[in-house]
């Protein structure tokens, strides 16, 4: 999504309340390119970093993994001992979903601008330890799909349960508010994200 994209949608969503206070507040800084990546199994490898560990550890992690792989091929990747791989700071599971990325891309080179988020959800899954938010993730923020959000990470419920003054958050719930974001739920998740990482919330709820 480039930076036109991002206003179109950010003027969408002002009909909210909630998403009108914080697009004020961080819809100049708001943007998918950070993590941004071209070689497609290097991003879902990173994102695999990613799973289920604090933003501060994953990014340590990432830095030494990528030291690692630096200037190597999916070939050459797939032929590192996992020991080393494992010394950036990764489980064993996570070295082997990893190099099973790194295989999924060997045999195959999928043409994603040809294909929906469904489809390209119907094919990656089939990947041993890439699941529904990894893919979430790898459509928002690699691919730029507009309208993506992720039921499954936790850092966006709990901003939604703050912001909107819904806790505990039902599934009707939820439900309700992805469909008043449709189509610019990518940017709404933006936005909820960076309140949580900034812990600045929509003030009538807090």
């Amino acid at each position: 999504m480039n930076a036109l994209q991002i206003n179109k949608a950010l003027d969408a969503l002002r009909h909210d309340p909630v998403m009108h206070y914080l697009a004020e507040q961080f819809g100049h800084v708001i943007t998918v390119s950070d993590r941004y990546e071209t070689d497609h199994a290097k991003a879902l490898a990173l994102l695999v970093v990613e799973q289920q560990v604090s933003f501060k550890a994953a990014h340590t992690i990432k830095q030494r993994f990528l030291t690692i792989i630096d200037g190597l091929s999916h070939d050459e990747v797939l032929n590192l001992d996992n020991d080393m791989i494992q010394s950036a700071g990764l489980s064993r599971r996570k070295v082997e979903y990893i190099k099973n990325i790194y295989q999924h891309f060997l045999e195959q080179t999928p043409v994603y601008t040809s294909m929906t988020p469904q489809q390209i959800s119907t094919s990656l899954i089939k990947i041993k330890g890439v699941g529904q938010w990894t893919i979430e993730m790898f459509l928002i923020f690699i691919l730029g799909e507009p309208d993506i959000f992720s039921k499954g990470d936790l850092a966006l419920i709990n901003s939604i349960k703050r912001n909107y003054g819904l806790d505990p958050l039902t599934d009707d719930a939820l439900d309700r508010l992805i469909e008043q974001w449709r189509p610019f739920n990518t940017v709404a998740s933006l936005l909820l994200w960076r309140s949580v990482e900034q812990k600045i919330y929509f003030p009538n709820t807090v």
